[in-house]
């Protein structure tokens, strides 16, 4: 894919597989849509890290987003695809669960300052600092690699939530969608800032043009948002997500934007992260008070999924902080092994 617009905005091709299930899935979509043999399934004992289901279960969800370079868009709804879907998620989500483990009981009315509780007593792994302060020009260049998979197509995920709401919970996530798309600036979109960085740090900024060079755990903090996105059941989890998202962001991205300044980069490779201090400052009130707090007031049964969300992505994030602090720390690259070296340069 030659052209440089539709590269930045169009599918990705087929990454390679890691398994056998994802291998017979990227055969499969080589094909014009048909039945997938029944017995596929995926069954790690560690799911959240696990190189075969993770790429399994992006490959399925990518075709609800900008779909795979001569993918046949039937896929999207294929019957048996779904099923192995389903069963792949249900691993995942169950590990997920897993990993939060027991929430205290939280009142709707208390939800906001059970989500601001949660968030002060993350007690992860600090990434950015660690980038602010120490990081080589080669390991930010891995962690933009990493975040790519995410940012250039920042809020998709969350927008799934939209059509699902409804009233003031709704203008109140539009408020927020609004400025992660620019305020209809295309120039402005936060994906678009993103590529900006990915520019100017010499890396490729195609759409999912790094997807082979990270590993599970990168695929899982995009994976949780899709599986909270596209289930209906799961909206309140959804939600919750971004509000723990906004609530933990400007704080570090301000961190990042100052690590690229030590690095003697310009304002346009430190625009997405210093766009991303004042605007998720904002973010995290709208977040916490009027779009969660309004749902639960709406649909005090979701109060649990609400914090289940959040909680989720917390914890994601320091699975994904922790293996690229070891990883440097060891004197290895955090990317996959097959890439380390290769990483595709900007065009």
């Amino acid at each position: 894919m030659s052209d440089p617009a539709a590269r930045a905005h169009g599918p990705a091709p087929l990454p390679r597989p890691r398994g056998p299930v994802s291998a017979a899935l990227v055969a499969a979509l080589r094909e014009p849509p048909h039945d997938l043999r029944t017995h596929l399934d995926c069954d790690p004992v560690e799911p959240l890290t696990d190189e075969d289901l993770q790429l399994t279960l992006f490959l399925c969800y990518e075709l609800h987003y900008r779909g795979w370079t001569g993918v046949d868009e039937a896929w999207e709804w294929q019957p048996s695809l779904l099923a192995l879907r389903a069963r792949v998620e249900r691993r995942f989500e169950a590990a997920l669960r897993q990993l939060v483990g027991p929430l205290p009981a939280v009142r709707p009315a208390d939800l906001p300052a059970a989500l601001a509780a949660l968030a002060r007593a993350d007690d992860g792994p600090s990434l950015a600092a660690a980038l602010h302060r120490r990081a080589t020009l080669a390991q930010f260049r891995e962690f933009v690699t990493h975040r790519s998979i995410y940012h250039l197509k920042e809020a998709d995920p969350h927008s799934w939530a939209i059509p699902r709401l409804g009233g003031a919970v709704k203008a109140a996530l539009v408020e927020i969608q609004m400025d992660e798309y620019g305020g209809g600036r295309p120039d402005r979109m936060h994906a678009e800032l993103f590529r900006r960085t990915l520019g100017r740090l010499g890396l490729d900024t195609g759409y999912a043009a790094h997807l082979d060079a990270v590993p599970a755990v990168t695929l899982a903090t995009s994976n949780v948002i899709s599986l909270f996105g596209l289930h209906r059941r799961l909206r309140g989890a959804l939600v919750g997500h971004l509000a723990a998202f906004e609530m933990t962001s400007s704080l570090p991205n301000r961190r990042y934007g100052n690590g690229l300044r030590r690095l003697g980069f310009d304002e346009v490779a430190t625009d997405f992260y210093d766009e991303h201090v004042e605007a998720d400052a904002v973010h995290e009130q709208i977040a916490a008070y009027d779009l969660c707090g309004g749902l639960v007031r709406a649909e005090p049964a979701l109060t649990a999924d609400v914090l289940f969300g959040a909680a989720a992505c917390l914890a994601v994030d320091r699975i994904f902080a922790t293996h690229l602090l070891t990883s440097w720390a060891a004197g290895r690259s955090s990317l996959r092994a097959t890439s380390v070296g290769s990483l595709p340069v900007a065009a």
